[in-house]
Order: C-alpha cells, then structure tokens, then sequence
C-alpha cells in the first residue's frame, strides 16, 4: 500500500499529533476524517514523557513563551502524547481503512515500537535534528526519512542527512518548517525551498503550522510537492494543536487546493496548450463573401478574414489575392483549396 506512496505528486499527510486529547477513539476517527477528505497518509507521533524530559519544576522546564506558555514540558507531554500502548490498534486501523500510517518517533526505543509494527516511514521532528543517537537508529532500519528543518541551519540539516546516509539511509525528503505555532504569514519565506533543493539535491516538502490555506498553496507553487498538516474534528475546539489545525471537510477544501495548485504548474517544461485547442474554433480564416466561379480571382472584394476557424489561415490572405481559383465558392463559405 505504502511502495509508491513518496512518488505520489503533490502528498498531502495528516498530522494527529496531540489533537486525540488522550481517547485512542478521538484518535481513530481523527484517521478516519483524514481518509474521508483527501489525506495520502497520516502520521502520530510516537514518545513518553519519560523519553523526551525529565519532571521537574526548574524554572528552565517551564515554557515561558508561546501558545503552551505556563505548562512544564512533563506535564505538556504527558497530556500531548500517544501512548506506545495505542499504535498497534492505530496501525492495525489505518491499515484497515487503507490509509498509510507512520510516525515520528523521538527517542529510541520508540524506534523498536514502530519497527515492531513495520512502520514504512520516518519522520525526524525539527526538535530532534540535533539527536544523533536517533538518526542512527531510524537510518539502521533503511527505511525513508523525512526530516524537519525548523529551526535548523544549512550546517545542523547537513549533519542530520550525512549521518542518516552513513548509517543506511537511502532515500531523504527535507520538510521546510517554521517551527512557530502557529505562525504568521511574515514568518515565511519560500526561497528556502529553492535553497534547499540546490544544496541538498533530494525533495522537498513543506510542514505547514499557520491558519491561511494561501501558506501551504504558495509552498506547493513554490516547488514542495508533499505537504505535512495537523488535523482535527470538524466543530473540535479543544486540543493542544487545536490553533493550527484544519479541520473537519476543510480538509478536503485543504486537499483539493494543493492538487489544483500543482494541477496549474504542469507536470513538465513544454509549452502547453492542448486543454484549449476546441477555443480555435474562434480563430480567423478566409470566408467568401461573394459568389465566386472556379478560374475566378479572388480579391478583396470577394474573399475576407472572418471567424469562425473553417477555411484557410489568415496567413494566406496575401498569397491568394489575384490568384485563380480552382473551385466555385458560394457566398459565406470557407475557402479551403486555392
């Protein structure tokens, strides 16, 4: 189900993340919205408290800025995470209802966890491009990696990539992130796309946080051709990722722009020109306007450059006044032999 699923042009892949709050059913019809309105795929995210902080209540684990200002990292995952005990049930859903599932696993033993449920595909969260042991441990599966760039350097993704393919990795797609929740149309510049594909020389993708379709749509015309969103419930209005997330059929709404984008960009570089070949009709050609006898001239008095597209082309106005024709003509009909 999953073989040629990164070939697919544009992906589009439903984030879960936290928006389950803590009910395995919420999460299940959370993968069931996201095959009902378009998703390719959807992806969890598989950690503990205990594999991604420590509970403590020193100042420095305390978020002091942004939409999870107030809450301790402990206490924000412990509430955001989807425990190791629900991805067999999820997985086994996902497959089910044939939609591909993955997830983005953050230390390495979520690794084991997903490689025990042949997981098809890796994500590393832009938080974690820094986590070596990590990358080592998703690159040993050989599976393809996707990997967020948020607040990651040219130098830190080029490290990540490097150490991913020293260790088996064969296939990377770079995600372009702006690691701000939500973030601001200002916050964005697609240039980074371009910069990405040159330097790196692999695909690039788009994880998309802001609230304005218009973001992920300039993102595809700018050259990503998968794209990353959190999802929820149509009408769900509580969840810890609720702000940046579409929801419900907007999703299909979401979906379908990214197609009709990528639609418009065309799939290659020749001049294209075939979806409005009927409008020649509405061309010009050469009408009589007069009866014209067989060895009669034609002038400009009895032929003329008219619509509809019947008879010759324009073009050959001049070659064939005074010329005699070689049929009789009645009045307003297409000149075709000369």
């Amino acid at each position: 189900m999953y073989n040629n699923l990164l070939k697919k042009k544009p992906l589009f892949i439903a984030e879960i993340s936290a928006n389950h709050n803590g009910s395995i059913k919420l999460a299940k019809k959370l993968i069931l919205t996201a095959k009902q309105n378009g998703a390719d795929a959807v992806k969890l995210q598989t950690y503990s408290p205990s594999t991604i902080t420590i509970n403590s209540k020193r100042p420095e684990f305390k978020i002091k800025k942004g939409l999870w200002r107030g809450n301790y990292l402990w206490d924000l995952y412990k509430k955001a995470q989807t425990p190791f005990s629900w991805h067999k049930e999820l997985f086994n859903y996902a497959k089910k209802i044939k939609i591909v599932c993955f997830s983005s696993p953050f230390d390495e033993t979520a690794v084991d966890l997903l490689e025990k449920l042949n997981c098809p595909i890796y994500k590393l969260a832009s938080a974690e491009i820094t986590h070596l042991p990590l990358i080592k441990k998703i690159a040993l599966t050989k599976k393809p990696l996707i990997i967020s760039t948020g607040m990651a350097s040219l130098e830190e993704v080029d490290k990540a990539i490097k150490y991913a393919k020293k260790f088996g990795t064969k296939e990377i797609i770079l995600l372009y992130c702006v690691s701000n929740y939500p973030s601001k149309i200002s916050d964005f510049n697609f240039k980074n796309i371009e910069i990405l594909k040159k330097k790196f020389k692999c695909r690039v993708g788009f994880s998309d946080h802001s609230t304005n379709n218009l973001v992920a749509a300039t993102a595809v015309s700018s050259g990503a051709d998968i794209v990353e969103k959190h999802i929820a419930l149509k009408g769900q209005r509580k969840a810890p990722d609720i702000a940046f997330s579409v929801k419900g059929n907007e999703i299909k709404t979401y979906a379908n722009t990214l197609k009709q984008v990528y639609l418009m960009l065309g799939i290659n570089d020749k001049y294209k020109v075939k979806s409005d070949k009927k409008n020649i009709i509405f061309r010009r050609s050469i009408y009589s306007i007069k009866d014209i006898k067989k060895g009669e001239r034609f002038t400009e008095n009895n032929i003329k450059v008219v619509r509809p597209n019947k008879g010759l082309d324009p073009s050959w106005y001049f070659r064939i006044l005074n010329k005699k024709s070689k049929l009789s003509y009645k009045k307003y009909t297409p000149i075709k032999i000369i």
